[in-house]
């Protein structure tokens, strides 16, 4: 939501330039009124549309601000055979996922459909690998179930091995 706001500000800005320029303009002031009454219906027009894209997922190929991303988790997907791929993605680093969709094809249907499936046996999540990545190259797997994570490190903290020492009094061997 905080993206709205910062779109709207600069639309309206762009928008109050446009009127000062009309306002300020040598024409006739049936011109002028139209200008200004334009820019007063834009503005809610441009908020209107920026709120209804919110609730829309964008697509894979537009994406601009995460193409370096090496991968993410599939929160969710829904295939329409012959559509499109309709992704729900966790990228690490932002607070809310992103809703995505990509074009169809079969293979990578098939690819998230067999992620899937192994991800519920194993009880993990499905991983993505360059979700926005724009290569022709189709040969590498884009969908996996994600690995096990490792067990946590036994000796956290620790510099030394742990050594048993039995309890009870401790004798002294005489070697005389």
């Amino acid at each position: 939501m905080d993206d709205l706001t910062g779109f709207f500000i600069v639309l309206g800005g762009l928008a109050a330039i446009l009127a000062q320029i009309s306002i300020w303009a040598p024409r006739k002031i049936w011109v002028k009124v139209t200008a200004l009454v334009t820019t007063a219906l834009f503005l809610p027009a441009a908020y209107l549309s920026l709120a209804d894209l919110l609730s829309r997922p964008k697509p894979m190929e537009i994406e601009w601000n995460n193409v370096e991303l090496a991968e993410a988790t599939v929160l969710g997907a829904r295939m329409k055979e012959d559509e499109a791929i309709y992704l729900w993605l966790g990228i690490e680093g932002l607070a809310e996922p992103r809703a995505y969709v990509m074009p169809w094809n079969q293979e990578m249907a098939q690819q998230l459909q067999d992620a899937q499936r192994a991800a519920e046996a194993e009880g993990n999540g499905v991983r993505m690998t360059q979700p926005f990545e724009r290569s022709w190259d189709k040969r590498e797997r884009r969908f996996y179930a994600a690995p096990q994570p490792p067990l946590p490190d036994k000796r956290k903290g620790k510099d030394k091995p742990f050594i048993f020492e039995q309890p009870g009094p401790k004798e002294k061997s005489d070697a005389t």
